[in-house]
């Protein structure tokens, strides 16, 4: 409902004045009208935008300011206002602000600079080692990614070992071995055992040389360490811990390790990760490298744990199950070819050999170890019309005969590989190198060993028999070989002959084009090694859970797996705590034995 007007009504007037309004009055309602409109347009035009303004544009200012005061804080550190003016709140007349805010207004401006703190990124760590990882990134490079720093050592860690080259064993002139660049003296092929060229009387404890020469023809060499995949040390610690063992104290064997410890630390090269881009080359069993206490009855020198060392990898022809810097690689066998046509040729002839045997063994018995099965293995050859036997603990000549041995394992279907007097043998590569599938009686004699070079599914090239089915014997070789069907036997043996140039070392003064030989595979196999490392790193990804003890469970993982567990062999690999997880009296024993073999001059 209207309300009614408090002014006369102008009806009134017409009545009164003859129907002519007076003109004061209508001047004085024009400017009542005026004055009303004015105040209407005032209200809705200045006084309604300053409120809204106020309630809604102050909490972006806060934000805003916030940004600012962090883009460019003030030189003693508090936050200093903005420049300008627009960024700045509105002053409010109309009332102060309150001397605390409401906990919803102060959370509505904390937010944002909260967002803002979240967003900055932290500055991620600058590695020296980078740039070599980024060579990899360059596609036209074909050495990106697999380049090799190789130190310039004094002659002393190495060449002068050559030159003194008499000394280096007790009882054998090595400097026959050392000729042809470590391969030895060329073999005669009276009995056509071998092919034509590539084969050489080499020891078994001679690849430190070849891999140091191997290593002088590698294709991606750099003489600028920060693009390298990773660093060589040219040092000969097998001829060096050699030349000690018999008759001298422990500082003496020690002296060299030590002397090339201090030698590396002082270099930049060494400081980039602390040597664990590092890796050496010693062609003897770990054990020689280990030894636990400073006793001077105590076997072999302490390389392999001097805290620097550790950093680095250590190859080795065996390495220990309980330990994570040293790494196998197979021992030397007597092909060294110069092309790969050799090595094609040599296989082809291996596919095609009739092999009368079915199964075959060349060794000597242990009668001091009662936990060897030589004599068991010995005796069921030679109770079997299928096996042939090559004894070797009668002062027979032909186990000495490389074209002895080797004529024996081409005649083989299958060749007992128990372990030696440590886990490994020579034998079981020379038996490869035949084509002859190696059986194996411990799972430390190949399958934990060569995991670089050998098939981790060891079913496909390899029949293993545990060693406790032997000593109690209730089981038969020749039944067990016998049930094998002969197509699988022939797909075996296809394998065996596949592997055959990632076991042997080509002739240093050539390389192999197509082919990967033992060199190249171990090459790639530290490369890969610290790239992983590197990487891991940088994404502090490295093995926080890594147990040293069950490094041998971790060789064994396949590509993207860092998880161990319980394993069918681990009873094979228990060991006395007490020897604080390392070699044990029987690996000292095991060492002692390896250098027994050389004094009788068996391979």
């Amino acid at each position: 409902m209207r309300r009614r007007s408090v002014l006369p009504s102008h009806h009134d007037d017409l009545d009164k004045g003859g129907g002519k309004p007076p003109q004061s009055r209508l001047c004085l309602l024009a400017t009542l009208c005026v004055m009303f409109w004015v105040l209407i347009f005032y209200f809705h035009f200045s006084v309604l935008p300053s409120d809204a303004d106020a309630s809604t544009t102050h909490p972006v200012s806060v934000a805003t300011e916030a940004r600012i005061a962090r883009a460019d804080p003030a030189p003693d550190g508090r936050v200093s206002e903005p420049d300008d003016p627009l960024l700045a709140p509105p002053a409010v007349v109309s009332e102060p602000p309150p001397a605390t805010l409401p906990k919803e207004e102060e959370m509505e401006q904390e937010a944002p600079t909260a967002v803002v703190v979240a967003q900055e990124e932290a500055p991620r760590r600058e590695y020296p080692f980078q740039r070599a990882l980024k060579t990899a990134e360059n596609e036209s490079d074909p050495c990106g990614g697999r380049y090799i720093y190789v130190h310039e050592l004094p002659p002393r860690f190495n060449e002068d070992m050559l030159r003194e080259c008499q000394r280096l064993s007790l009882w054998t002139n090595m400097c026959k071995f050392m000729s042809n660049d470590g391969l030895g003296p060329p073999l005669g092929n009276e009995e056509g055992v071998f092919s034509n060229t590539g084969w050489y009387a080499t020891n078994q404890f001679a690849v430190d040389v070849i891999f140091g020469n191997r290593m002088k023809q590698y294709e991606c060499l750099t003489k600028d360490s920060s693009i390298a995949a990773a660093v060589f040390v040219p040092f000969y610690a097998g001829f060096d811990v050699a030349r000690y063992l018999w008759g001298y104290n422990t500082s003496m064997r020690d002296a060299a390790s030590h002397d090339l410890v201090d030698w590396l630390r002082q270099r930049p090269e060494w400081n980039v990760m602390g040597g664990r881009d590092h890796f050496l080359v010693g062609g003897r069993i770990a054990w020689d490298f280990r030894r636990l206490t400073d006793q001077e009855s105590d076997w072999g020198n302490k390389l392999l744990f001097m805290p620097a060392a550790k950093n680095m990898s250590m190859l080795v022809v065996e390495s220990s199950p309980w330990n994570a810097n040293d790494f196998a690689v197979p021992y030397p066998t007597y092909f060294h070819p110069a092309k790969d046509a050799d090595v094609f040729l040599w296989q082809d002839r291996m596919r095609s050999l009739e092999r009368p045997w079915l199964f075959s063994f060349a060794g000597a018995p242990r009668p001091g170890d009662p936990m060897s099965i030589r004599g068991q293995l010995i005796d069921q050859c030679r109770t079997s019309s299928f096996c042939k036997l090559l004894e070797c603990d009668l002062g027979e000549s032909k186990c000495h005969s490389p074209s002895a041995i080797m004529k024996m394992f081409q005649s083989s279907l299958f060749c007992l590989q128990p372990q030696g007097d440590s886990y490994t043998r020579r034998s079981a590569f020379d038996s490869m190198l035949a084509g002859c599938i190696p059986v194996f009686f411990h799972p430390g004699s190949a399958y934990v060993q060569y995991t670089w070079h050998l098939p981790k599914n060891y079913t496909r090239y390899s029949v293993f028999i545990p060693e406790d089915s032997i000593r109690k014997g209730n089981v038969s070789i020749e039944e067990i070989l016998k049930s094998i069907h002969p197509d699988v036997a022939k797909q075996m043996r296809e394998e065996v002959i596949n592997l055959i140039p990632r076991v042997i070392y080509a002739d240093p003064r050539s390389k192999l084009e197509a082919l990967k030989d033992a060199f190249d595979v171990s090459v790639e196999a530290i490369i890969n090694k610290v790239t992983q490392l590197r990487r891991d790193i940088i994404s502090n990804s490295e093995g926080k859970d890594f147990v040293e003890e069950n490094s041998w469970k971790y060789d064994l993982l396949e590509e993207g797996q860092r998880t161990i567990g319980p394993h069918e062999w681990d009873p094979f690999f228990s060991k006395p705590k007490d020897k604080g997880g390392d070699s044990t009296n029987s690996s000292e024993e095991a060492a002692k034995g390896a250098w027994k073999i050389e004094q009788r001059g068996q391979n």
